[in-house]
Formats: C-alpha cells, sequence, structure tokens
C-alpha cells in the first residue's frame, strides 16, 4: 500500500466518495498511528456548494465554478489537520498560486506535507481553451497563465515536489456533451513528461528539472528505491530522447485507447527513439503491465 486517497468533495462518481473535514481527522489520526501517507484531492466543499453561477460553454464559467480560493481554503484545512495530527500528508493536482503560498508556510514550518501538479495545469491556461471542449476538463480546472507563473515558481524553489498526469481513461462517450456533464480528467500520459520539458525549457530550466520532478521525486515519494534515477542496480526504466527535436501531437496517433487528448495538435520538444521498461524494450511485443510493489 502506497498510500490512502480521499476526496473532500463529490466527485460526481458514485464509486468515489467524498470524507468531511471531521472524518478526515480521524482518517488522519489512524494513518499517523502507523506512518502512512495520506493522499488528498483538495476542494472544499462548501466553496463548490457556495457557487451561485452558471457553467456554460466557456472554459471560464468552469473555472470560476472551482476557484482558486476554493481549493487553497481546502488545502489551508488540511495543513491545520497535519499540524494537529502529525499525518504525513500529500497534496494532488494543485492548480493556484495560492495553494503554493499555504504549501510554502506550511514546510517553512516543517510540517510533513508533499505536493504535485500536472502537466496541463503548467502548460495550458483556461482562456485559450475553445468553448466545450470536454478534453480539457479536469478537477481543479485549467487556470489562467498568472496561476501557471506562480506553479512553475513552485517547482522551481522546491514547494512543489513533483509533476504528475492524473492521466483520465475517460471514453469518447463519457467525454462526449457538456463542460457541466461531461466526465472529468486530462490524457497525458504519453505526452505529459515532453509537454512539461517544452515548458521547463522555455522558461529556462532543464532536462534534469522535469527527470527530478516526473521521476526521481515521484519514486521517492511512495517509497520506490528500486528506480527514478539511471544509476548502477536501480531498475532501468529508460527513454532516450532527443529534447530539442520538435514534433507535432496527433492524438489519433497515441497507443492511448481513447484518442482523446487536450495536447492535440502542440508543438512539443522531445523525441522518444527508443523506450526501456525494467531493461526490456518497449516495443519487444511484451505490451502488458504488472502490479507495482516496493522492492
Amino acid at each position: 500500500m502506497f498510500g490512502f486517497k480521499c476526496l473532500l468533495s463529490p466527485s460526481g462518481v458514485d464509486e468515489y466518495g467524498s470524507l468531511s473535514y471531521e472524518e478526515l481527522e480521524r482518517a488522519m489520526r489512524e494513518i499517523a498511528s502507523f506512518s502512512g501517507l495520506l493522499v488528498c484531492h483538495a476542494e472544499d466543499p462548501d466553496d463548490l456548494m457556495r457557487y451561485d453561477g452558471h457553467v456554460d460553454a466557456s472554459y471560464r464559467s468552469f473555472e470560476a465554478s472551482r476557484s482558486a480560493e476554493c481549493e487553497a481554503n481546502a488545502v489551508r484545512k488540511i495543513v491545520r489537520l497535519v499540524a494537529r495530527t502529525g499525518c504525513r500528508t500529500h497534496i494532488l493536482h494543485v492548480s493556484s498560486g495560492l495553494s503554493v503560498d499555504v504549501l510554502r508556510r506550511a514546510k517553512a514550518e516543517g510540517l510533513p506535507v508533499s505536493a504535485e501538479t500536472c502537466p496541463h495545469y503548467l502548460t495550458l491556461d483556461c482562456d485559450h481553451i475553445p468553448d466545450n471542449a470536454t478534453a480539457f476538463k479536469c478537477c481543479p480546472p485549467i487556470r489562467d497563465l498568472h496561476e501557471q507563473d506562480a506553479l512553475w515558481a513552485g517547482l522551481a524553489d522546491g514547494t512543489l515536489d513533483g509533476v504528475v498526469t492524473d492521466h483520465s481513461p475517460a471514453s469518447a462517450d463519457m467525454k462526449a456533451g457538456t463542460l457541466a456533464t461531461a466526465w472529468g480528467g486530462v490524457s497525458s500520459l504519453q505526452v505529459g513528461f515532453r509537454a512539461v520539458l517544452t515548458g521547463a525549457m522555455r522558461r529556462g530550466l532543464s532536462l534534469a528539472d522535469v527527470v527530478r520532478w516526473m521521476s526521481c521525486n515521484t519514486a521517492r515519494l511512495v517509497g520506490l528505491d528500486d528506480r527514478g534515477d539511471i544509476t548502477p542496480v536501480l531498475r532501468a526504466d529508460l527513454a532516450i530522447i532527443r529534447p530539442y527535436e520538435r514534433f507535432v501531437v496527433d492524438a489519433t496517433a497515441l497507443e492511448s485507447r481513447n484518442p482523446i487528448c487536450a495536447c492535440d495538435g502542440m508543438t512539443l520538444n522531445g523525441v522518444v527513439t527508443r523506450t526501456f521498461v525494467a531493461g526490456r524494450d518497449a516495443l519487444s511485443g511484451v505490451r502488458e503491465g504488472n502490479l507495482i510493489v516496493r522492492p
């Protein structure tokens, strides 16, 4: 077991329930008793209920329905519970600079918190998303360039520990409809690393930075000390990449079962020439996955 995930607000999907803050505190005390890890989706349910606007075809209307303050308020309350319980806690898919500020203060106080953001928050902005483009729907939503800048700053100074895809398995049918009704989540598993690499290079950051955020730190977070870096005796999960060579994303050509991608049509850095999984060429014909366990 790597951690225990919880949501603080209804997901809209029956199989993913949510916890009140009182229930969350009880869970945190239990998890802290055996030094476990809590993994938390942070959107405040009261803030979501208070929104009295209307989600129309514009992505801005969807973003307003799940505001940056809604996320930051939840992170503040979680941090207070971390201080009370000592529970090691990881905040999922941070989308807002307000949340980064809360996390920065929490880390300065020595609280056991960590956090991640996602490729779509770092590379897309809500003001350039077409109307009713449900491929971009996710919770928390993609925000504006000001928030994007704050997320990059949080990565650069170590407040945000990693970048994780939050990949959506949604089919075309599930993604059909409107921004108010379609399934959430952004498909980016195959192109997420290169989208972040492209954004990082534009900001004067390096390939090594992206590898740290998306491989080294993520493996370390969940205790997978047999991978995450290029070092003798570690598992050889490797990609051979040309970081300065560019390509255009074609969603229909991706390996994903569902050809839906918010990066469709984008020009990105990073042409991958070969990939190895545990030392074996990924194109050797063995395609099934396996259950990941701690070494």
